[in-house]
């Protein structure tokens, strides 16, 4: 999903990896997939975006394999809702690096416009997007929490590709 060109064939990772990851809304979206918010009304909603790019971010997503399709009931009818691949997770430090980032270098426009990354096994705010600066272990989408404030009161667990793919071949059996 290129900004402005196919980045997919530079010789360089960034260029390769901002031809995914380079798009706001992009990251945006991953962010809602990892609250566990993967249903497009609720996506559409929570990022207050228009139906056409919310639907080409969650595309080219899919695409890139980030994301899947899985299958609701949603009152009566069949709907998708979008789940993280295992590649997908992969893609968590590179978002935990854009809030620590955020939260070091630009002002919030009120206290609870801050969000933080927490490791659960230690329950430690951490300031590394890949490592917990509390206990050392590395963070994993099954070991970190996100706390947004303007979102919970509490540290939000992040869904997981194998949380999402277990409970998908659970829903088929």
């Amino acid at each position: 999903m290129a900004l402005r060109s196919d980045w997919s064939a530079r010789n360089c990772s960034i260029a390769r990896g901002l031809d995914i990851l380079g798009d706001p809304w992009s990251i945006l979206v991953l962010r809602e997939v990892f609250f566990g918010n993967g249903r497009f009304d609720s996506m559409k909603s929570r990022l207050a975006v228009a139906d056409s790019v919310l639907t080409k971010r969650l595309s080219g997503l899919v695409e890139a394999g980030l994301l899947s399709k899985r299958a609701y009931d949603g009152g009566g009818r069949t709907r998708q809702e979008y789940v993280l691949t295992p590649k997908g997770e992969d893609a968590l430090p590179v978002l935990n690096a854009v809030v620590m980032w955020a939260e070091k270098h630009l002002p919030a426009p009120s206290e609870q416009a801050h969000m933080f990354v927490i490791h659960a096994g230690c329950g430690q705010r951490t300031s590394s997007a890949d490592t917990c600066t509390g206990c050392g272990e590395r963070l994993t989408a099954a070991n970190t929490s996100w706390h947004s404030l303007s979102r919970s009161e509490a540290p939000v667990r992040l869904a997981t590709a194998a949380r999402q793919f277990t409970t998908q071949k659970g829903a088929a059996a």
